[in-house]
């Protein structure tokens, strides 16, 4: 089973992935500057990484998008996280928010244009196993759904 896509529960994929940008500028405007930048414990990412992760994360799914639509028996190429994260010190929170929305818009487009056909596509993903290109879409609204508990989970705690 697909840990991300198991999140989903009975949800709408579409509808999780059009609301989540909305959401995570709620958030980041409840946690406030300081507390964007706190991590919840050590060695876990703060508030402001999770957000710069969603927008690298949203690049690279639009990018299996399109490789799964435009090539037969795709092979999903997988990234390690950790090493991506090595450069999050880089970026804002307002940028990865700005970021993340409009890549997600355009990835939505995109979605949207999609035929049943093509929502079946088979592709492979050398971690999950075969799946179809729908399976994809499911997998980044569960990734939604994780990080934006865990965002939420920052955002309960008092500030300090």
């Amino acid at each position: 089973m697909n840990p991300y896509a198991s999140q989903l529960g009975n949800q709408d994929p579409i509808r999780v992935l059009s609301a989540t940008a909305s959401r995570l500028e709620e958030i980041a405007t409840s946690l406030g500057e300081s507390r964007l930048s706190r991590s919840p414990a050590p060695g876990k990412w703060s508030p402001r990484e999770i957000l710069v992760h969603l927008a690298d994360c949203e690049l690279a799914f639009g990018f299996r998008y399109r490789q799964a639509l435009a090539e037969p028996n795709h092979v999903v190429q997988p990234f390690d996280q950790e090493k991506w994260a090595k450069t999050y010190s880089a970026f804002t929170a307002e940028q990865a928010l700005d970021t993340f929305a409009t890549l997600r818009n355009w990835n939505l487009t995109l979605i949207s244009s999609l035929t049943p056909e093509q929502m079946l596509k088979p592709v492979r993903h050398p971690e999950r196993r075969d799946m179809i290109f729908r399976e994809l879409i499911e997998t980044s609204a569960g990734h939604d759904i994780n990080h934006l508990r865990q965002l939420e989970a920052s955002a309960a705690k008092p500030a300090a």
